[in-house]
């Protein structure tokens, strides 16, 4: 299939937005798991798992309902390895649930593994020529790990320190180790919109003064700032007089300022979104092409902070949002609109989302 034609300028004065087809055409739909999913990074929120410290398996699926790709977490004598779970005799899965293991046995005929993925053995095997060969091994998947989370990519496209050192320079100063996960936070939503009008609401404070009363109170929205980097970019919400802000050490490259949030978006659908109280994580999932499910897991680190300022109710925004990208879903598809022009002050983050977009499909 031939890539759909997108050329967004460089020069964001001169640019226009996607075309419109981006967002509903079911064929450029497919390629973009291809060629924009399939080499990018994934957060593993599965991973949250390995944490208890004994030799422990994790089967999980990167973004399942659309790349669907079957993988496997395992921790033995403390080293962390990420590989495909799909048996490499006959194609099951080799791990079916979570759980403590010394070895990783296929049950559908025997086939073993250690648990770096190496074969071990295979039984009736005795007269095979040129068996075993590293064929036999379960392929090894890219994997990184920044505190408690975990990250792989089938064929990554890109270093993943090129994510994580513009997010370290900023929220480094927070400890992640102490962090702890709150499921009673954990939810998901079922959006009727394509994932990236998503992603495209969250990368502009354009919009906050239209549809978030509440964050309106509580972030100086003239203050409010957009940085870009290779495959990140930040916003910056400086918290009114009075909003919990973050105690920034010194030598901080925003030291001296009332910062009330930083919010990372990671190419291309992962959202990092740090507060004085913690971490919430945002993962857009992509199940067709006018729907997706948005997770969000919390990581606190501060309680006593959780129900104030910028990060206060993320339910109540996130309904906010969920109305309003369902709406340019509708209003997208319409035979009467082309494309449209982007705002130089308050829409640079959704330009570098589209120059990616553009590039990564080219």
């Amino acid at each position: 299939m031939n890539a759909p034609r997108m050329n967004v300028d460089p020069d964001i004065g001169r640019a226009r937005t996607l075309p419109g087809s981006f967002y509903s055409d079911p064929r450029e739909f497919d390629l973009q798991r291809e060629r924009i999913f399939a080499r990018a990074w994934h957060w593993i929120p599965e991973g949250v798992e390995l944490e208890n410290g004994s030799d422990y398996a994790v089967p999980f699926t990167i973004l399942p309902g659309f790349l669907d790709e079957e993988l496997l977490l395992t921790r033995s004598n403390g080293d962390m390895h990420c590989m495909s779970n799909v048996c490499t005799h006959r194609g099951t899965l080799v791990v079916e649930t979570s759980g403590p293991r010394k070895h990783l046995r296929c049950r559908y005929h025997g086939r073993r593994f250690a648990m770096d993925g190496r074969f071990v053995s295979m039984p009736e095997f005795e007269n095979v020529e040129g068996f075993p060969s590293e064929s036999d091994n379960l392929p090894r998947v890219a994997h990184q790990t920044w505190g408690p989370l975990h990250f792989a990519s089938l064929n990554p496209a890109f270093d993943f320190e090129k994510i994580l050192a513009p997010v370290r320079e900023r929220a480094g100063f927070l400890d992640l180790d102490r962090m702890k996960l709150d499921p009673r936070d954990s939810r998901s939503y079922d959006v009727a919109s394509h994932w990236a009008l998503y992603c495209e609401n969250y990368l502009e404070g354009f919009h906050i003064p239209f549809v978030h009363p509440d964050l309106r109170r509580a972030l100086e929205v003239k203050s409010y700032r957009t940085e870009l980097f290779e495959y990140v970019n930040l916003q910056i919400g400086v918290g009114k007089e009075g909003e919990p802000c973050f105690e920034l050490p010194a030598g901080h490259p925003d030291a001296g300022q009332r910062i009330a949030a930083y919010y990372f978006w990671v190419f291309p659908n992962l959202m990092l979104n740090f507060y004085p109280w913690g971490l919430s994580i945002n993962l857009v999932r992509p199940l067709a092409v006018d729907r997706c499910r948005v997770l969000f897991e919390s990581y606190v680190l501060d309680p006593s902070k959780r129900a104030l300022g910028a990060g206060a109710d993320l339910d109540k925004v996130e309904r906010e949002d969920e109305e309003v990208v369902q709406m340019v879903q509708k209003g997208i598809r319409s035979r009467l609109y082309t494309s449209g022009r982007y705002s130089p002050t308050q829409e640079r983050g959704v330009h570098h989302f589209h120059r990616l977009l553009a590039r990564f499909l080219a």
